[in-house]
């Protein structure tokens, strides 16, 4: 056989071959800022779904990047904090920040989405992460922060892979947290339809 009939021939038989080989599925990432969020995420071996993503701005800065994972898409607020399973807010640093900027703004955040009763009830919890804050310097551009809601374990904060802090038990916290960018009072009004899947 001539070698310019042998090439048609295995070039058909490599068409052939791709056509009958099921399709893989394409790696997909959503880009918010530079910053990619994967589709898919795992919490203590539960598969989540990337619900949205979105950038954090204040004023003309960029403050941050963050994803929220959940084990299926939700549109509403209380569709989010009425979830069962695992759940995940990846937050992405895209400038430094200190430990008192990043505390100082999450307590806003919180005030701003609880009553004063509420308020109260989780002051334990608060105090907890008061002094996950302490503990750290701060974050740098870069740095990843997972806030993950794990059933049966608690909120479980880990920074560039490593944990910080106490676990928080209850889940009321977990949504008193995400209400900071998914509540009445958003910290970003432009973040909270990305992150309800707009």
């Amino acid at each position: 056989m001539n070698p310019s009939r042998r090439l048609v021939i295995h070039g058909a038989c490599a068409l052939l071959l791709a056509a009958a080989l099921p399709a893989l599925p394409a790696f997909a990432a959503t880009d918010v800022a530079g910053v990619k969020f994967d589709d898919t995420a795992t919490v203590q071996g539960q598969a989540l779904k990337l619900n949205g993503a979105g950038l954090r701005t204040k004023v003309i800065f960029k403050v941050y990047a963050l994803g929220l994972y959940l084990p299926e898409k939700k549109t509403t607020a209380a569709d989010i904090q009425a979830v069962q399973g695992a759940r995940r807010i990846q937050i992405v640093s895209l400038r430094d920040l200190t430990s008192q900027d990043f505390g100082d703004a999450f307590m806003k955040g919180l005030n701003a989405n609880t009553d004063a009763a509420e308020r109260t009830r989780l002051l334990p919890q608060t105090k907890t992460f008061g002094e996950m804050f302490a503990a750290i310097p701060g974050l740098k551009k870069g740095d990843v922060l997972l806030v993950d809601w794990i059933p049966g374990t608690g909120t479980v904060c880990t920074l560039n892979g490593r944990k910080i802090g106490e676990t928080v038990p209850d889940v009321a916290y977990y949504n008193a947290i995400l209400r900071i960018w998914i509540g009445n009072d958003p910290a970003d009004a432009d973040l909270k339809p990305k992150l309800l899947g707009g």
